[in-house]
Formats: C-alpha cells, structure tokens, sequence
C-alpha cells in the first residue's frame, strides 16, 4: 500500500459508496457542520452487537449536538447479495430502538475506500468525520466514550493525546494488515470450502495458513475447529488440541492461552465432544500458566482471562475458586475502564456460580437456571423495567 493511499487522521473522509440502506434515510455524502459517526459492522460479529447498542446510546444522547451515527454492513459471507442482505435485515431485527440508518455493501468499495487505507481489518470499526470533512478518529466504539466528548469541544484533533493514539494505532494494525493481505486468499479459501462441506479443502487452507504465519494463534484455533464442530474427528481434534495447548502453555502468550482456554472449557464454542478428563487435564495446565501471568505486562486484562479460568473451575466442581475469580474480574473492571454492560456479563456469572442476587453498586441480577456450565448469558436484571437502559 502506498504511503500517499493511507487514511488516518487529518486525511479527507472518502465517498460513501453504499449499494443499499436497509434502514433510514438514504445518506449520500457527508454534509458540513455536523460530525458523523461511521461504523463498520457484521452480522458474524459477536462484538458488534454491543457495539450497535452503544451506538444507539450515543445518537440518543448526543442527537442535539449534530451528531449522525450511520454503520454499514459491507463483510457478510452469503452465496448471494439477497441472501446478505436478507441476513442482515434479520440481524437488524435485533436492534427495535435502531436510530441511525444502516447501508449494505457487497461490492467491496466501501472496504477499498476505507478499511483497507486505513490498516482496519477487524469489525466493528468506527470512523469519526469531522464538521470540516476531515477524518477525526479511527478505532474501536468502545473508545468513542472518552474521545466523542473533545471531538465536540474541538480539542481533540490538535491534542497531543489524538497524536500519540493514532501513532499508535498505525504502529499496531499496519503489520497485522500487512500479514491480513498475504492471508486473504487463504482465509477465503478456508471459508469457501467450509460453506460447503468441503472439508479435504478446509484442511488443506488451515494448513497452508499454519506453514505461511506459524505465529498466528487464529490459524491453530481454526485447525482445532474445523476437525471438531466441522470433520468430526474427535480423535485428530484431541491431539492437534493438545499440541495448541502446549505451545501456548510454551510460548506464555495470552492471546494464545486464552484462545487455548476458550477451545477446551467454553461449553458451547469449545470442544465439548472430547473427553472431559482430557479437556480439565487442558484446563489445568492452562489455568495454571494464565494465572502466573504478570498482568501488568499483559495486553489482555483479568476481566478477559479470569472468566476463562474461572469456568474451568466451576466445571470441575470448585465453585469457591470460580466465584473468587469472577470477583477479580470485576474488580479489576476499574483500573482498565471497562464498560457496564461487561460488568452485567461478569455478575450474571457470578450470580450463576453462587446461586444467588448479587450486586455490584445499584444493579443486581438473579442467577440463571437450565445453563450450561460455565455459560455466561446476557445479565438478566431483577427489577426488569431497568432493562432498557442497560441492554
């Protein structure tokens, strides 16, 4: 990519090149004097639903200050653009206080135009265009909390703490798109073939990922599921499993020991077919390194790699240690500036592995019966009529 295509910062927003607006009006270009919220979203992504929820927030909130949020669904996997789109209509049914118009793209220009120059290749994604036109933010909507504030009092874009962001930022994601663009084509592969069953083919791609990026935690996490929930191998799946485990155990990684976790404890995306004494022999060893960590040298917090462990523990039958654990988790929520709805998460587990309300300053939730062990459903409050301001 030439350095004169990249978009970051300061740069002019690009066109808004959207075949269709499934909801809204229509939104043509970007007009001035009102400050436009872009996000980039996905009816796979699990965060995005999060995300479009906080984004509902934010228009509601700030609707009085010009503020226009719009999201574009332009990454949907579907043999056809109806079937995309009708996928996403459903998606969106989600969402029944949805207050910003929502574009589709399957043409792949609003990518060209604006994920690809800009190293952006992971949804959501959200793109903050200023009154002037210009880009004022690139990054994640979890951000937008403590960074929409100075972009409406217009200190933002000329504070050394936007500078520092956004180098940092370039810094991070310009060498994982680099390693994105070279395994593009394997990835698309890899999804092709998984669509259809095509499971020699699957191999074939997850393997060849493996060989070009060896580092790449997403390719032995790929290889683990495609033998488990795709060939059915249970016997292959347990031994490739086993060797992920041991080189994340190895290598200390946290990315790599919680992908590691999350396939052998997570009850409903792990590998709930292998045996159960295999998989806690896993959760032991895993548990044991993660907890060893130095998190103050980590790039994940406690309130990511606790609940893995502590689900470990709970499925074993040592509730105490997986209620302490949750508890770190919550407390460590502060010092990283986590958000509610993450906190709703952790105490909803926590109310499932005591069995009883618990609370964290004015909100409680009651446990869930008819769960699978370890499952952390959406926090269900006690007083439901609080539910709107929280979901």
């Amino acid at each position: 990519m030439e350095s004169n295509k990249i978009l970051s910062m300061e740069s002019r927003a690009p066109a808004l090149k959207v075949q269709d607006w499934v909801r809204g009006e229509a939104l043509a270009s970007f007009q001035p004097g009102k400050l436009y919220i872009l996000e980039f979203c996905g009816t796979a992504c699990r965060p995005c639903v999060e995300a479009m929820r906080d984004l509902i927030e934010l228009q509601e909130a700030y609707k009085d200050r010009g503020v226009e949020v719009v999201a574009v669904a332009a990454h949907e996997g579907a043999a056809s653009a109806d079937e995309a789109r009708s996928k996403l209509e459903a998606w969106l049914a989600k969402f029944p206080e949805l207050n910003f118009p929502v574009g589709f793209d399957d043409t792949g220009a609003m990518d060209t135009l604006w994920m690809e120059p800009s190293f952006s290749i992971v949804i959501p994604r959200v793109f903050v265009i200023d009154r002037d036109g210009s880009i004022a933010f690139i990054g994640h909507p979890d951000e937008l909390h403590d960074v929409l504030p100075q972009l409406l009092d217009g200190t933002w874009r000329t504070s050394a703490q936007a500078e520092a962001a956004e180098s940092e930022r370039i810094a991070k994601d310009e060498p994982k798109a680099r390693k994105h663009e070279l395994n593009k084509p394997i990835r698309d592969k890899f999804y092709a073939a998984w669509e259809i069953g095509d499971w020699k083919t699957a191999l074939a791609a997850v393997e060849e990922g493996i060989a070009l990026d060896p580092n790449d935690p997403d390719w032995r996490e790929s290889h683990v599921v495609l033998l488990h929930h795709g060939m059915r191998d249970i016997e292959s799946c347990l031994a490739v499993l086993w060797q992920f485990v041991r080189e994340a155990i190895d290598r200390g990684d946290e990315y790599w020991l919680r992908a590691a976790m999350i396939q052998a404890s997570d009850p409903e995306i792990g590998c709930a077919n292998l045996p159960s004494a295999e998989r806690f022999a896993m959760g032991k060893e895993l548990s044991e390194r993660i907890l060893a960590l130095d998190l103050a040298q980590c790039n994940l917090p406690a309130s990511l790699l606790f609940p893995e462990v502590a689900r470990y523990y709970y499925a074993i039958g040592n509730k105490d240690r997986a209620v302490e654990l949750i508890e770190l988790a919550l407390k460590s929520l502060d010092w990283h500036g986590a958000k509610e709805r993450l906190q709703l998460d952790l105490l909803q587990t926590l109310a499932n592995y005591k069995g009883e309300t618990v609370c964290y300053g004015d909100v409680c939730v009651v446990p869930r019966t008819n769960i699978s062990s370890g499952a952390t459903p959406k926090a269900e409050l006690e007083n439901p009529a609080e539910r709107g301001a929280l979901e």
